[in-house]
């Protein structure tokens, strides 16, 4: 299918016929429905990890024996492994809820159709061949590092090969920590911006203004107070994953390469390096 139709497709319906609305009720319009986009992620992504938080407290507190309502004065001091255990342990529950809420959100709003609206079974796209996607697949780890090396460069952040895990982390931790680092946050961050964040945009935007806003809600959830290395960094990830869902239509090429481009990162990260 030619690009060029396949945008027109994808994009909004404007009808010829119906009542023509003034440009500053269609405008008014716009921001409305780009506000909806963010304030939706932002709801979910703050419940997600204040009720992560919050089981995550109340539940290590009861193995413990501590009293979860006790005042931070009478509590007991904790461990540095112990906190550092707590937050991945948070991390971890974050992403499942994530994962929760936007399924949960899915089902109530498409029923049956609840797939299609995320993407995990095909919707109408142009395609993509599948050498293509493999050529990017097998490219895209080196293209990712590099950009990210520049970034770390140019904002004068450290980046480098054998770094290593915290020693405050037990084998178990550290395993949970990698499987939540390489495959349940790119699942979780997937579903909710290139499944329900990307149909959502596709709304009321055409192909590469879904790609775009959804490229630049993901960047931002990055943000770190101080720097904005981090969401710099990942602007040719999301761009890429926003293509990628564009072009084929499913969500699971987009799980795959933030899969594989995350698993590529850490691998650096940890590789020893010259003696």
């Amino acid at each position: 299918m030619p690009v060029d139709r396949a945008m027109m497709e994808l994009a909004p319906s404007t009808g010829a016929a119906g009542p023509r609305r003034s440009p500053i009720r269609l405008a008014a319009t716009a921001l409305r429905d780009a506000l909806g986009l963010v304030l939706t992620t932002l709801l979910v992504m703050v419940t997600a990890a204040v009720v992560a938080m919050l089981i995550v407290r109340v539940g290590a507190d009861l193995l413990q024996g501590i009293d979860p309502l006790a005042s931070e004065a009478r509590r007991p001091r904790l461990y540095p492994q112990q906190l550092v255990l707590r937050e991945v342990a948070s991390d971890i529950l974050r992403q499942l809820l994530i994962v929760g809420i936007v399924i949960g959100a899915a089902i109530a709003s498409g029923g049956s159709t609840w797939r299609r609206k995320l993407a995990l079974t095909p919707v109408e796209a142009p395609g993509l061949p599948p050498r293509r996607f493999l050529v990017i697949v097998l490219l895209w780890p080196f293209l990712h590092i590099l950009w990210v090396i520049g970034t770390a460069e140019a904002f004068h952040m450290a980046f480098g090969r054998n770094v290593g895990l915290s020693p405050l982390l037990s084998r178990n931790g550290a395993v949970a920590w990698l499987a939540f680092t390489i495959v349940l946050a790119p699942v979780a961050e997937e579903l909710l911006m290139r499944g329900a964040m990307f149909e959502r945009a596709s709304r009321f935007l055409r192909p590469w203004g879904a790609i775009l806003a959804t490229s630049a809600l993901f960047a931002l959830l990055h943000l770190q107070v101080g720097s904005v290395a981090r969401p710099v960094s990942l602007i040719p990830l999301a761009l890429m994953l926003g293509w990628l869902r564009w072009r084929t239509g499913r969500l699971w090429p987009c799980i795959l390469l933030h899969v594989w481009s995350n698993l590529a990162v850490v691998a650096y990260l940890l590789w020893p390096g010259p003696a």
